[in-house]
């Protein structure tokens, strides 16, 4: 398994995976991580495109994913990539998408334990109420990542 560091406008990101695909993407709060200055070829795809959206260039990511968990997580982070860039669903929807509205605590659960931030775009489901409701990175990034991905940037009155 190979490791790069990236920074990032929400923060530093911990890249990992190896040649069956990306295994995980987080966030990174400690002070003594070095940047890396050679991303190991596994994962310099993963960089580029994580850099290309940050710089607004792209919406949506193409690469092997190969995040470890159990086959309901996995369906979860699947439901999940269905949710388009500029776009959100609450978590009542999404156990509805995926077939049983009771499952709504468990899809939370497996949402909350997403291994592929951004990529798997966990930060886009958000309370019933629209609230901004727990993520793994931080509150302040998921409302950093919506904004950035709001099809009507708001504007500034003066």
């Amino acid at each position: 398994m190979k490791t790069a560091y990236i920074n990032t406008p929400v923060g530093l990101l911990e890249l990992k995976g190896d040649a069956e695909g990306l295994a995980s993407v987080l966030f990174k709060d400690v002070e003594n991580v070095v940047i890396s200055e050679k991303i190991p070829t596994e994962l310099r795809d993963a960089a580029s495109q994580l850099w290309e959206y940050f710089e607004g260039k792209r919406k949506e990511f193409n690469l092997k994913l190969s995040p470890e968990g159990t086959d309901f997580q996995k369906k979860v982070w699947e439901q999940l990539q269905q949710i388009p860039f500029g776009k959100t669903m609450n978590y009542q929807q999404m156990a509805n998408k995926l077939g049983d509205p009771k499952v709504i605590r468990a899809a939370a659960s497996a949402n909350g334990k997403n291994p592929i931030s951004i990529i798997i775009p966990c930060h886009r489901v958000i309370g019933s109420d629209g609230s901004l409701t727990g993520y793994a990175g931080g509150l302040h990034r998921k409302k950093w990542l919506l904004e950035f991905e709001s099809p009507a940037p708001q504007q500034t009155l003066f």
